[in-house]
């Protein structure tokens, strides 16, 4: 986090990733408790939760996990380049639904 008005670049998640592997690299708010547990910000183990249950059908290959912290000149890129990739590419995979969670 040099830039002090955010990041507004995206990071791809493959589903298998392991959860000690995820690190939360934003400096802008206190993740105590999101390190401790990074379903606070990642609720990947509740969605893998739901899928064993049988509430949903499946879970896409990958995820996407975006800055929280993404001001001034970075919400033009966010909104007109990579927020639309990241739509381009869950459209591709053909997802049906997806969970935004805020950190």
């Amino acid at each position: 986090m040099a830039d002090p008005a955010g990041d507004p670049t995206f990071r791809e998640i493959p589903a298998d990733a392991s959860l000690s592997n995820l690190i939360i690299t934003h400096n802008y708010y206190d993740h105590f408790d999101a390190d401790k547990d990074i379903n606070i910000v990642l609720p990947i183990e509740r969605v893998f939760d739901l899928k064993q249950a049988g509430d949903i059908r499946g879970i896409n290959h990958r995820h996407f996990s975006f800055m929280g912290h993404i001001m001034h000149h970075h919400i033009d890129t966010l909104i007109k380049e990579t927020a639309p990739q990241v739509a381009t590419e869950l459209k591709s995979d053909k997802v049906d639904i997806a969970i935004l969670t805020p950190a």
